[in-house]
């Protein structure tokens, strides 16, 4: 293919061959099999972060099919999403994974997984997707900039000082967490030199960083239904309840990873603090009233022997010290003051965030060119004709559970089948 690189014109090149990319490519061919499309890759293969999502199980997408419940969780960008999430929405990419051979499973807060539980699965669908419609892929070519003449882009020149010419562009480069797929920003760097807003990007889904050494300590152990608080200055600013999981580092999981982009927010205005209630269903009078029955009916046993029946057994000894009390304390002589006390700490273990961790550990970056200058019904750029931005490069915040993924399928598909329909 390099041969005929600079005497073909493409009908359309996408640029950026992560998941938004591939399925735009798939679509725009399959509309015309007699297009001729390209398809751009930085790296060596495609989909590189694709592979490494959810934990290499990729949560495809969130299970929620009322639109408008779903957008809502886009935030400021819900009002921009409706038409593209109408077009092609969560049922359609499932439909199109399933149509496709590849079966899914929802687990908890409706998340979606391929039922094979691998993130090879779904790539999988997408490549042979890409073989099937006959789309041409160039791989290990880094773009450098893109052309413009009047209101139209007229070609892409390559790191290597190639050009290649097209009809429609699509840039689907992602957004900058996991610089080490790919993933650097190098989409906004070209929009920017085209006139586009292109908003400051930064880490959004990203685990959390925390001060307290008893942390550290929990490395590997995964808390469920539970509630997270976050302070600052005494007043709480968020809550979340679901899944913690600790690390060396601090906690990450869903939950947190949810509160990471408020967190950064408050540390620019001083310390910040994290609350675990470790029972939230359970108030403060019937958890009272659970210790007690616990005391009497281990009366000749320790605390520390018995309290693994009411929480997590890996909590025990933090509660214990946070409450001031003896782990070899007999059941039978824990004062009110104890129970007190350790009924504060199930409901209220305190933690101070040292900070976030960077790109290289984000899940997703917030920032991106500015929604109002795209039509959302075709994804078209508004300063350029020809032009279609998708996928990670938009300015949309969204929460973990599936959400990134579907951003992806429903921008790519929308942005390929317009290009694909009007050559």
């Amino acid at each position: 293919m390099k041969q005929n690189l600079k005497e073909t014109i493409w009908d359309v090149v996408v640029i950026g061959g992560g998941p938004a990319g591939m399925m735009a490519a798939g679509t725009a061919k399959s509309q015309n099999k007699d297009l001729k499309v390209l398809l751009i890759e930085k790296n060596e293969s495609l989909g590189k972060k694709l592979l490494i999502t959810g934990g290499g199980r990729c949560n495809i997408t969130n299970a929620e099919f009322d639109t408008r419940v779903l957008i809502s969780k886009y935030k400021e960008a819900s009002p921009f999403l409706f038409s593209p999430f109408t077009n092609f929405g969560v049922k359609e990419s499932l439909d199109f994974f399933l149509e496709k051979g590849l079966d899914t499973k929802i687990e908890n807060e409706k998340r979606a997984f391929p039922i094979t539980e691998r993130a090879q699965s779904v790539w999988d669908v997408l490549v042979n997707n890409l073989k099937e419609n006959v789309v041409e892929i160039l791989s290990n070519s880094p773009v450098k900039k893109l052309v413009k003449e009047d209101e139209i882009i007229k070609e892409i020149v390559l790191e290597n000082g190639e050009k290649i010419q097209g009809n429609k562009f699509i840039i689907a480069t992602g957004g900058t967490s996991r610089p080490e797929t790919g993933s650097t920003g190098d989409g906004f760097e070209w929009l920017k030199d085209l006139g586009h807003t292109v908003l400051e990007s930064d880490a959004s889904l990203v685990p959390i960083s925390i001060k307290d050494s008893w942390v550290k300590k929990l490395s590997g152990v995964t808390l469920t239904d539970i509630k997270l608080s976050l302070f600052q200055d005494g007043e709480k600013q968020r809550a979340e309840k679901g899944k913690v999981l600790f690390t060396h580092f601090g906690i990450s999981g869903p939950t947190v990873l949810n509160m990471s982009k408020d967190v950064g927010e408050l540390l620019k205005y001083g310390e910040a603090f994290i609350e675990l209630d470790l029972l939230p269903k359970e108030n403060y009078g019937t958890l009272n009233e659970k210790l007690q029955e616990l005391c009497k009916e281990e009366n000749k046993k320790m605390i520390k022997n018995s309290l693994g029946l009411i929480i997590p057994k890996a909590l025990i000894e933090i509660v214990l010290e946070k409450a001031k009390v003896g782990g070899d304390t007999f059941n039978n002589s824990l004062t009110r003051e104890a129970r007190i006390s350790l009924v504060q700490n199930i409901k209220h273990l305190k933690m101070e965030v040292s900070g976030l961790l960077g790109k290289d550990k984000a899940v997703v970056s917030s920032g991106g060119v500015a929604l109002d200058e795209v039509d959302f019904k075709t994804m078209k750029s508004r300063l350029f004709s020809n032009l279609y931005i998708v996928g990670d490069v938009l300015n949309v915040d969204r929460p973990s559970g599936g959400y990134s993924l579907q951003l992806c399928w429903t921008t790519g598909f929308v942005a390929g089948k317009d290009a694909g329909l009007n050559h």
